[in-house]
């Protein structure tokens, strides 16, 4: 694609291709330039020669990162920064880099943003966690993303790269100003690493690690944990263990110049069948799933009060807000062959993600999508004249003609 050169950084044309291919899989939008994917690959070959010959040579230097706020599932806004997309393909270098000799390091309870580690994994061992320890510490770290301490961030670095060309970008990824959506700049004061930037995870991976993975195993070995980026769950034994667990993490933070969420963070009694009713609260939501006690049916049909998990009231309140806003409903020119080719791959996911561990939870779920459905029927079809009971008979009717239209259909038989 174009030559290389000697170089005083080691980064070859191959590294800067693959980083490039990674960006474009995990698409984005525009940073603060506002050049596009597809306006970037118009002139692909000299886009990517300069940001080599730049990287290789030491020369190069990030732009400021543009700041979008998306609403919280909890409520509220939250603050991501965007890179330009040469940005982050430079990051995606140095992270491809980097993440191996790091991944190597990592505790084997921590599972966000890691390869061949995924949210499934962590909720499982919450799960098997629960069974055996009665108590949780739900703890949330307030603006973890705005917080991290650079002087913190590159002791942690300093004990794995020792390569100063690596420590320079990051130290200018980390410095690089934000611009808010005013076009103001918003100097970094020593903290922060945006949330959206390619190599953000796995920094803020190796800020936790040390703040907590390492601080947990070598000073509370009694205590099992999992943790998801800045989501960590801590279980302990008994309701003293607890309390301490949560008075000794706040100190914790305040050392690593983090903060404790102080309204988020609870400890939780997990009320099974063998567990005696406590004067706690008995649940808690862990990556779009609440953990709370449940029936629990065995195989020859008896059932008992297990603890366990299904998709939360948020996350199930999020999905059909996004549906709502859809409006599909309302547009009687629609087809339904339309409207499945749309809605299609948001179901398979919602299934596959949420009917994990808990399959008939999500069938309530489809059971509104079907009602959404049904009033999108009674906006085309003016004959049934209102009738929810004949707009239902309508996509049964369907249904039994083609059962693989929508991915659900031919998991749930009765909907």
């Amino acid at each position: 694609m174009f030559e290389t050169k000697l170089t005083t950084v080691p980064i070859t044309q191959q590294m800067v291709k693959n980083a490039y291919r990674k960006v474009k899989s995990n698409g984005g939008s525009a940073g603060v330039d506002k050049e596009s994917l597809e306006e970037f690959q118009t002139d692909l070959k000299n886009n990517l020669y300069k940001l080599w010959n730049r990287m290789s040579s030491g020369s190069y230097f990030p732009k400021s990162v543009k700041e979008v706020e998306i609403p919280k599932a909890s409520g509220g806004k939250r603050k991501l920064g965007i890179p330009t997309v040469s940005d982050r393909i430079a990051q995606q270098v140095i992270k491809s880099y980097l993440e191996p000799r790091l991944e190597a390091e990592f505790h084997e309870d921590s599972y966000g943003y890691r390869p061949l580690k995924s949210a499934h994994e962590a909720l499982q061992s919450v799960r098997e966690n629960v069974r055996e320890y009665a108590w949780v510490v739900d703890m949330d770290i307030k603006s973890f993303f705005d917080e991290v301490n650079h002087e913190l961030l590159q002791k942690a670095l300093e004990r794995h790269v020792e390569e100063k060309w690596v420590k320079m970008y990051i130290t200018r990824w980390l410095e690089a100003p934000i611009e808010k959506a005013d076009g103001t700049l918003l100097q970094k004061a020593g903290m922060g690493t945006p949330q959206g930037g390619v190599i953000s995870p796995l920094l803020s991976n190796l800020y936790l690690h040390y703040v907590l993975d390492k601080w947990l195993e070598k000073n509370h070995p009694e205590v099992a944990f999992v943790r998801y980026a800045d989501d960590v769950v801590l279980h302990c034994k008994s309701e003293e263990a607890a309390k301490a667990m949560l008075e000794a993490v706040r100190c914790r933070l305040q050392e690593c110049k983090l903060r404790l969420n102080e309204e988020k963070s609870k400890i939780v009694y997990c009320k099974d069948y063998r567990r005696e009713k406590k004067d706690y609260g008995m649940k808690f939501d862990f990556l779009g799933f609440t953990f709370k006690p449940r029936t629990i049916f065995t195989k020859s049909g008896d059932r008992f009060t297990g603890y366990d998990c299904a998709i939360s009231q948020s996350a199930q309140q999020r999905i059909k807000e996004r549906w709502r806003k859809l409006e599909f409903h309302k547009n009687s020119t629609l087809t339904i062959q339309e409207i499945a080719t749309t809605l299609n791959p948001q179901i398979v996911g919602i299934v596959r993600y949420y009917g994990k561990f808990s399959f008939w939870t999500v069938r309530e779920l489809m059971t509104h999508f079907h009602f959404r459905l049904a009033k999108w029927v009674l906006k085309k079809y003016r004959r049934f004249k209102g009738s929810f009971k004949r707009a239902f008979a309508w996509i049964r009717m369907i249904k039994s003609y083609y059962p693989n239209m929508f991915y659900h259909w031919k998991l749930f038989k009765s909907i």
